[in-house]
């Protein structure tokens, strides 16, 4: 929660400045934000005193200077240096549930922070998030580790919640407005490397590159002659449903091949040139294929149903490289069966990791594990992402990918 309101006193005239503060924020951070907004607006030295604040438990009657606080402060860290304090540990982080970022780079975030690993602890997750509950103030998380409605009760003291995805479906968002809880995620970092692979899935499914390579494996060529034809992707009529930072690496690839793009989102984007339709019905009526690059929200659950693949058609393919549960997996399957839709190529599935059945038999379906994002590039983009948010919240500057804003 903000401090409602905070009366000050200053040497300087016409002395006017905000900054976020927060009244369970301990008095010494208190006075080192405002000693930060001071130096911001003012030259010189500049001694302040805090007459009244509400919600806080600043002590009125101190007077603070510049130079006095300078000795106090935590010093500024140098990049991808540890968050020092002479007197007191690393800012303490929460870790539900180790992310691929966090089991990649453990050694860098254990020496900015102080981690609280509750999955290495006797205690069963409730009671240890209750034996920290008065002093976390930051947590870091992954779609394996839900950030509900119950945790967050758990963790009074919480004023932020880094995820190590671009998705946050996992994160019950309406409590952390509610709350004042600020969130951040991985942002666009992984959009080129997940465009890439939507691509590639594009192109296998199109050309049958996985199971023409299965067909040479078994010894089939032989025996069975020339494999069957593909299809060519120059020319196509691309559907994006979701032309955010994902989608827009995708279309940008698409044109590449000569393909004609035409795009569903949340709203029509002026600076683009591609054909908008309204609703994902339209888009599938009007296109080949059909590239889901949306997020997961309450709204885009099953958007991509039965009536929507008939619209595709029996030449139409679909790509998920953004969240399975986008997609009715049950009719997708049928339709599949069917024939109804030509092909899909699918990274991501409703009921992770298990997947139906029915998919592994079908040639005309490739099926990746959840990993278009990862590359090397990608999860050093991330970690150095998630490092400076928390290192931009404890050190009370700007948030780099905020999805809410404190």
């Amino acid at each position: 929660m903000k401090l409602k309101s905070m009366l000050i006193e200053t040497n300087k005239a016409n002395a006017t400045c905000s900054t976020k503060l927060y009244r369970k924020w301990p008095e010494k951070r208190i006075i080192n934000g405002l000693n930060s907004c001071f130096s911001k607006h003012f030259r010189g030295n500049c001694s302040f005193r805090i007459i009244a604040c509400r919600d806080s438990e600043t002590d009125p009657r101190q007077t603070y200077s510049q130079s006095q606080m300078a000795q106090q402060r935590l010093q500024e860290p140098e990049q991808g240096q540890p968050i020092k304090d002479h007197h007191h540990l690393p800012p303490q982080l929460l870790v539900l549930r180790p992310p691929p970022v966090f089991t990649a780079f453990h050694h860098h975030f254990s020496t900015n922070f102080q981690l609280l690993k509750p999955y290495e602890s006797p205690l069963p997750t409730d009671l240890f998030l209750s034996t920290y509950a008065g002093s976390v103030e930051a947590v870091l998380c992954s779609g394996a580790s839900p950030i509900t409605a119950g945790v967050l009760r758990l963790l009074p003291s919480l004023q932020l919640v880094v995820t190590a995805s671009a998705g946050v479906n996992h994160i019950d968002l309406a409590e952390c407005r509610r709350r004042g809880i600020a969130v951040t995620n991985a942002g666009g970092v992984f959009s080129e490397d997940v465009a890439d692979v939507a691509v590639g899935l594009l192109i296998d499914v199109m050309r049958r590159v996985t199971a023409a390579d299965r067909f040479v494996r078994a010894r089939m060529w032989p025996t069975h002659g020339d494999y069957p034809l593909g299809s060519k992707l120059g020319g196509k009529r691309g559907g994006i449903v979701g032309l955010g930072s994902l989608g827009s690496e995708v279309a940008k690839r698409l044109e590449s091949f000569g393909c004609i793009i035409s795009y569903n989102s949340r709203m029509m984007k002026p600076s683009v040139p591609y054909t908008y339709y309204p609703t994902v019905y339209l888009l599938a009526s009007n296109c080949d294929v059909l590239i889901i690059c949306c997020a997961l929200t309450d709204e885009t659950r099953h958007i991509i149903n039965k009536l929507v693949m008939s619209a595709l058609g029996k030449e139409g393919i679909i790509i998920n490289i953004a969240r399975g549960a986008i997609i009715d997996e049950k009719e997708l399957v049928g339709c599949l069966a069917r024939g109804e839709i030509a092909g899909a190529g699918l990274d991501v599935f409703e009921n992770e990791p298990n997947v139906p059945k029915e998919l592994f038999a079908m040639d005309n379906v490739v099926l990746l594990p959840h990993r278009a994002a990862f590359t090397e590039e990608a999860f050093f983009d991330a970690f150095r992402l998630v490092v400076d948010n928390l290192e931009a919240f404890f050190s009370n500057r700007p948030l780099l990918s905020p999805v809410i804003d404190e």
